[in-house]
């Protein structure tokens, strides 16, 4: 068993996000297993959900004329207009049927601001909104974190560059993520990672 001061934060595991789900990435299932072993060595394990309303901004279907996986500018920045994914209530957000849930203290949902996507687990996309996570995590005194889950390129690499700029010692198990690699993501996610001071772990 790790320190008490160590989380592992599994990133939206969901069905939407797996194989046949509405916005799959490649392979996302086969890391089930990993995690839920990893699992046994946290005291403290935090799972985040994607939960976005129907009228979401982030969603191509809102925006006439829209292709999937095109850029839009918003009031935060560039945002990726991503297929109809992760409703609220809907098996597609549903948490994969084979990830163990019950050891998790703590469920984040993001995303369910209509008007703004959130990528991190601590922060909607303007990076200022907080999700609750920080205060949650300091009021349990954890310092370091390990990321596992779902995708390596977005919603991963983003909670991992914003724990390190709260200053958490952060680490990215690459073996137990999968990517979306959008026009090169992967890439330029793993150098953002590395530059940033974030251990890429392969086990």
């Amino acid at each position: 068993m790790r320190d008490a001061t160590e989380a592992l934060i599994v990133i939206d595991m969901q069905n939407d996000f797996c194989p046949g789900g509405a916005l799959a990435v490649a392979g996302g299932d086969e890391i089930v297993p990993g995690i839920n072993a990893l699992m046994d060595e946290f005291q403290t394990i935090v799972l985040t959900q994607d939960w976005h309303p129907a009228d979401h901004a982030s969603f191509a279907a809102n925006h006439p004329g829209a292709a999937p996986f095109s850029i839009v500018e918003m009031s935060y920045g560039q945002q990726v207009l991503w297929p109809v994914h992760c409703l609220i209530g809907t098996e597609g957000g549903a948490f994969h049927p084979d990830l163990r849930t019950d050891p998790a203290q703590l469920i984040v949902r993001k995303g369910f601001r209509a008007a703004i996507d959130s990528y991190s687990a601590f922060f909607e996309n303007d990076r200022t909104t907080p999700t609750g996570l920080e205060g949650y995590l300091d009021s349990r005194g954890i310092t370091q974190l390990t990321f596992v889950g779902l995708a390596t390129d977005y919603c991963v690499a983003y909670s991992a560059l914003d724990a390190v700029r709260l200053g958490y010692k952060v680490s990215v198990r690459r073996d137990l993520c999968r990517g979306i690699d959008l026009g090169g993501s992967m890439e330029e996610a793993r150098g953002q990672m590395i530059g940033a001071g974030v251990v890429l772990l392969s086990a």
